[in-house]
């Protein structure tokens, strides 16, 4: 798949401003073209022994961008090349820079924008990290990083149980930073666990671990950030 958009001109003369991330999957970065500032996934820096699974995520995240181009909150696809993925800037600190204590209007405002993702057919599957949620300079709730996005009928079983999930775990992190708030529905729901959960603790979860951590030698922190 190749997605382009040459008005924008995101890729002519754009220089780096900062580097946000580099691991074994690409490197992030704060870029600035003719268009204005904009965030570069670059595979050009991954092991050749990794490119495929790099550009399968980074494929999976424009696919999902393209499902929700129109939304506000989230990134807008700006260019794909199948080295370089190019998605709008969005001023703000992750959720664990800035955290929302007590904020009960981020949390109202982060489940809508949850239930418009959801509607277009797109479970995102990567929330339970902090990293992912943002917290706009106004305050508002956005939504970053899409690589392991689920495109499908919203109405359809299999979809409607990755929406289930994408909430839990929203409303963990509402119980960690405005448990005061947490309405009894919204606790059974973090009580129930689906199959999808449970079969991912058993055998996803390790895997993962033994091959960032062991292969890769690097730790996100479960997305949370650097940690003392």
């Amino acid at each position: 798949m190749s997605v382009s958009k040459p008005s924008l001109d995101t890729a002519a003369a754009a220089i780096e401003v900062e580097a946000l991330k580099a691991d074994s999957f690409g490197r992030i970065s704060l870029m600035r073209g003719p268009q204005g500032v904009f965030v570069r996934r670059d595979l050009g820096h991954v092991p050749l022994w990794l490119r495929l699974p790099a550009w399968w995520l980074a494929r999976r995240e424009a696919r999902g961008l393209q499902r929700v181009i129109g939304m506000q909150d989230v990134p807008l696809l700006l260019n794909w090349d199948g080295r370089r993925l190019d998605r709008s800037y969005m001023a703000g600190a992750p959720m664990y820079l800035s955290p929302p204590h007590g904020d009960l209007a981020y949390f109202r405002q982060a489940r809508r924008l949850l239930g418009q993702l959801h509607r277009c057919g797109l479970a995102h599957n990567d929330l339970a990290k902090e990293a992912n949620w943002l917290v706009l300079d106004d305050g508002r709730p956005g939504i970053i990083d899409f690589q392991l996005a689920v495109r499908g009928n919203p109405r359809s079983r299999w979809m409607r149980l990755l929406a289930r999930e994408d909430l839990r775990h929203l409303l963990k992190h509402k119980r960690t930073y405005c448990p005061q708030h947490i309405t009894p529905v919204e606790r059974r729901v973090l009580k129930r666990h689906s199959w999808v959960r449970d079969a991912w603790f058993a055998t996803g979860k390790p895997v993962y671990r033994f091959v960032t951590r062991r292969l890769l030698k690097w730790e996100d922190n479960e997305g949370r950030g650097p940690q003392p």
